[in-house]
């Protein structure tokens, strides 16, 4: 079993493998979904960003102000050159367990599979709870954290629905795509969909 939960793994793998990859769903498996909630001028945080090209794609479409922070530093290094030309677009090296930004800095943290991998780590559930305060701390209120999982709501929701965040939790599912177009981080995922869990900040505000 890979040792998603270490970051000596993800140093490791970025090192040998330097091609972009992708977990679960790119962004035109995501974006019907997302587009109700992300707005182009909004501050976005891609909590784990990997080498995946979600933020390109993003970026393409308009989504002009995306801060991608991962624990690897190899990822970071490489990403950083990758994208130099891209403004509005910056990759730094962080620890989603201490993000170093001001409070109330995004109206979006974006996490595509970072949950699940540190779910499948040593100390799990202490360090998911660290991660998912600092995500509530560097969100604006009525900001929105959105998580792409394989995980069922049976295993995520006793994550997110936890009173000190006060969050509204929503739950979609996607199809999943095409075998070989991404990949999944667990052999016993069956479900043929990915569930995204929408949690806004706070309460809701009205619709105008």
């Amino acid at each position: 079993m890979a040792q998603y939960g270490k970051s000596e793994y993800w140093e490791e793998r970025y090192t040998r493998d330097r091609e972009p990859f992708d977990w679960y769903q790119r962004w035109t498996g995501l974006k019907d979904t997302l587009v109700a909630y992300i707005q182009q001028n909004h501050t976005i945080l891609m909590l784990g960003s990997g080498n995946s090209r979600l933020s390109e794609e993003m970026w393409e479409e308009g989504f002009h102000n995306i801060t991608n922070i991962d624990i690897s530093q190899v990822v970071t290094k490489a990403m950083q050159e990758k994208y130099r030309d891209k403004p509005g677009m910056t990759y730094v090296q962080m620890d989603g367990r201490s993000i170093e930004m001001p409070d109330q800095s995004f109206n979006i943290v974006l996490d595509k599979a970072t949950l699940d991998s540190i779910l499948c780590g040593e100390g799990s559930t202490h360090n998911a709870q660290k991660v998912l305060s600092e995500v509530s701390r560097v969100l604006v209120p009525n900001g929105v954290y959105i998580a792409i999982s394989h995980g069922q709501p049976s295993y995520r929701l006793t994550y997110l629905q936890r009173p000190e965040f006060g969050w509204t939790v929503q739950v979609k599912t996607v199809q999943k795509p095409m075998m070989g177009m991404t990949a999944s981080l667990s052999a016993d995922d069956k479900d043929n969909v990915h569930y995204i869990y929408i949690c806004q900040k706070g309460e809701p505000s009205d619709p105008k």
